[in-house]
């Protein structure tokens, strides 16, 4: 049987648009990609750096940490950033306000950032992390030493506790 101009025009138009059934992939993972990167780059989530050694106390705080410089006073050793400074018991041991190690590892990181001039009255921040069995003398030096060392906005870090009754 013969075919009419228009059923051969549609019949070619079938064959050459029959191959173009398939899903173009490029684009969405072109999107995928980009959207991962968006996420890793405004990741906003703070850890707090801990260690099994470290029993941290409980508190009804809402706020959650910021990322900044962090001071960990184990039941052994202090440390800043993860990196050894002094020992518990050396101070202790020397009855000193001020720990020289601590004040001069914190007067190099203060040197590291300049300060924008309307943050000079707070004073830079820090978060110790101290272990709930810590003395609270050795607390007091490690903050009466970041103070004189310029940070003087201290935080403490804690566990949060849930509100009674809360679901």
């Amino acid at each position: 049987m013969k075919m009419s101009r228009r059923a051969k025009r549609m019949h070619r138009n079938h064959k050459r648009n029959a191959n173009k059934n398939g899903l173009n992939l490029t684009a969405l993972m072109d999107i995928f990609t980009i959207l991962v990167f968006f996420l890793m780059v405004n990741q906003s989530e703070v850890e707090v750096q801990n260690t099994d050694s470290v029993e941290l106390p409980v508190s009804v705080a809402d706020s959650k940490p910021e990322e900044q410089l962090s001071v960990l006073v184990t039941k052994d050793d202090i440390l800043v950033q993860g990196r050894p400074i002094a020992s518990v018991v050396e101070v202790k041991a020397s009855g000193d306000e001020l720990i020289a190690a601590l004040q001069k590892e914190l007067e190099y990181h203060a040197s590291r950032t300049l300060l924008p001039p309307e943050l000079i009255e707070e004073g830079r921040p820090v978060t110790i992390i101290g272990d709930k069995e810590t003395p609270y003398a050795v607390l007091k030096q490690v903050m009466t030493t970041c103070s004189k060392a310029g940070f003087n906005n201290i935080s403490l870090a804690v566990n949060q506790k849930q509100p009674a009754g809360g679901a």
